[in-house]
């Protein structure tokens, strides 16, 4: 293939409607006077987005960012618990630090286990081990998605039934993600599943989100708390605070549900070229039958992790956008190694100080991927793989 340079590829492009190509839709909010409120568009959004992606099983309220739906979940998990006393929250490391904020803004203390060394969500046995070292000190379990990958929630329904430990489901990036029977991920789950729409994710509307369950009564308690904490008209009941989404978000998001699945598609074809063009490294074990990437996330070979930033400063040079997502892991983080505790971390550590996230994006043509590997391969030879 002929080498193509290119002026710059970088390494996430939102996919948000253009709202100059809403104006009629604007015109007729304005004319309504609705701005906010769980409006009209807002009900339309949630209504449909039900139906499109959870095969119109369970219910959803939207939230203004993903951050306060995982804030206000993990509340209304734990209202029935007492901090001083059961003041752990179990999560993984290996995730991005809102999960962690959100914790802390709670009122609990992360503590974090390890992650299984090949689909790299949290680990079963990690997550059990800590059950036990602090049994009755558990307020609930907060495991992630990670990178859109389809976490068991069956595991953790039987746990909830069997210890009475609630769970929220971090899936800040499953949008358009299946599960492993082919269903949107999270369909007909009973607990909070938390999704964002933020600008960087596979369909993006700036900042935004939702939180999805089939269980209605916990879906009205969000959206009062959301509202205020207004249980009755202008009469607080529970907590609350302000996370309502604005209707001009709920109408991009909307927009946003007519492409989706074609944007997926693209993304898919992308990253299963990337798959052919890499053979020689290690890649997430998905769970479910479609993940819904923001970035192709790939693992260094042992050999070329003192290399890592030596290979994505030669990327940049190339014009080729790149991170490193999760590095520094959470309890790498001085913030957070200060206000939490954590188990035995070693496949955590491991798989940070090898990860390389790579450029994914919809309107990636076979032309740039191969661009893309090319120059990392070329990279990576640079230090003897």
């Amino acid at each position: 293939m002929t080498e193509i340079s290119y002026p710059e590829i970088s390494f996430i492009r939102s996919n948000i409607p253009k709202i100059s190509q809403l104006s009629d839709d604007i015109i007729a909010m304005e004319q309504s006077g609705i701005y906010t409120n769980y409006g009209p568009i807002n009900q339309k959004f949630e209504k449909r987005l039900i139906e499109q992606m959870f095969g119109g099983i369970g219910q959803c309220v939207t939230v203004c960012n993903a951050t306060i739906g995982l804030m206000m979940a993990l509340k209304y998990v734990t209202r029935h618990t007492t901090p001083n006393r059961t003041p752990y929250i179990i999560m993984p490391s290996f995730t991005f630090a809102a999960a962690a904020h959100a914790v802390l803004w709670a009122g609990f203390i992360p503590l974090f286990c390890d992650i299984d060394p090949q689909d790299w969500m949290a680990s079963h046995q990690a997550e059990d081990e800590l059950l036990h070292r602090y049994d009755g000190e558990v307020a609930a379990i907060f495991p992630y998605a990670t990178f859109g990958n389809a976490t068991d929630i069956t595991r953790y329904t039987a746990l909830e039934k069997k210890t009475g430990i609630p769970a929220v489901i971090d899936a800040a990036a499953s949008l358009g993600a299946h599960d492993a029977q082919g269903q949107g991920f999270g369909s007909g789950s009973p607990h909070a599943i938390v999704c964002s729409l933020h600008a960087t994710k596979t369909m993006g509307i700036g900042e935004g989100g939702f939180i999805y369950a089939n269980n209605p009564d916990m879906i009205a308690a969000l959206r009062a708390m959301g509202n205020f904490g207004f249980g009755q008209v202008r009469h607080a009941t529970m907590p609350g605070l302000n996370s309502k989404l604005p209707e001009i978000g709920a109408l991009l998001a909307l927009s946003g549900l007519d492409h989706l699945d074609n944007v997926v598609r693209k993304k898919i074809c992308i990253e299963q070229l990337y798959y052919e063009l890499l053979p020689g490294f290690e890649f997430q074990h998905q769970r479910g039958t479609r993940t819904s990437y923001q970035f192709l996330p790939v693992r260094l070979p042992a050999s070329l992790i003192p290399h890592r930033s030596a290979i994505l400063e030669r990327m940049k040079n190339r014009r080729i956008g790149t991170a490193t997502y999760f590095s520094p892991h959470l309890h790498e983080q001085s913030y957070f190694a200060a206000h939490s505790k954590a188990g035995d971390l070693s496949t955590t550590r491991a798989l940070s100080a090898s990860i390389v996230s790579l450029p994914l994006w919809h309107e990636m043509t076979p032309e740039m991927v191969h661009y893309v590997c090319q120059e990392f391969l070329s990279a990576c030879a640079a230090y003897g793989m």
